[in-house]
């Protein structure tokens, strides 16, 4: 069974400042942290921001290209994790399935303005419960994501980073 979900956004976790996208269960509270690359991050947040590159970037290039054999990316499959590595799949609109990395699947989702779905195992393994915390709950308050905070944060990172980090 699969899970509709939405890329909530593209945080940096400290102290590793390691990126990580954050997708959330459309009807439910689940949320699934996937720890991705810098350049993938990059991606997904500048896709959320509607930035228009001058030039194609590679997941841009990718949909030109689908797009220019006459098909369209009609879902995004996250389908399975193993050792914190999870695994995603393209659904073409004539029924191709094609494997990816779950971070550029979610980069690829956001430019062909897609659906994306969660298997049911990953969610139950990686997900985790985010709840908005009422006032005068006596419970304890589950991790909080200020996405205005996170998307400054990420766009400072951005500002910062030059191509010569990438380079292994």
């Amino acid at each position: 069974m699969m899970i509709e979900v939405e890329i909530v956004g593209v945080r940096i976790e400290l102290p590793s400042n390691q990126p990580l996208v954050l997708l959330r269960e459309m009807h439910g509270e689940r949320h699934v942290p996937i720890w991705i690359g810098t350049p993938e991050a990059s991606a997904i947040a500048l896709a959320q921001q509607g930035v228009v590159p001058p030039r194609p970037m590679t997941h841009d290039l990718m949909i030109d290209v689908v797009e220019a054999l006459g098909h369209t990316i009609i879902s995004v499959n996250i389908v399975a994790v193993e050792d914190n590595i999870f695994y995603g799949q393209l659904q073409f609109d004539d029924g191709t399935v094609v494997s990816s990395r779950a971070s550029d699947a979610l980069a690829l989702a956001l430019r062909a303005k897609c659906r994306i779905w969660c298997a049911d195992a990953v969610m139950e393994e990686a997900g985790v419960r985010i709840t908005e915390h009422d006032e005068g709950e006596d419970t304890e308050p589950g991790p909080e994501v200020d996405e205005e905070r996170e998307l400054r944060r990420f766009r400072e990172f951005l500002d910062d980073v030059e191509p010569e980090d990438f380079e292994g």
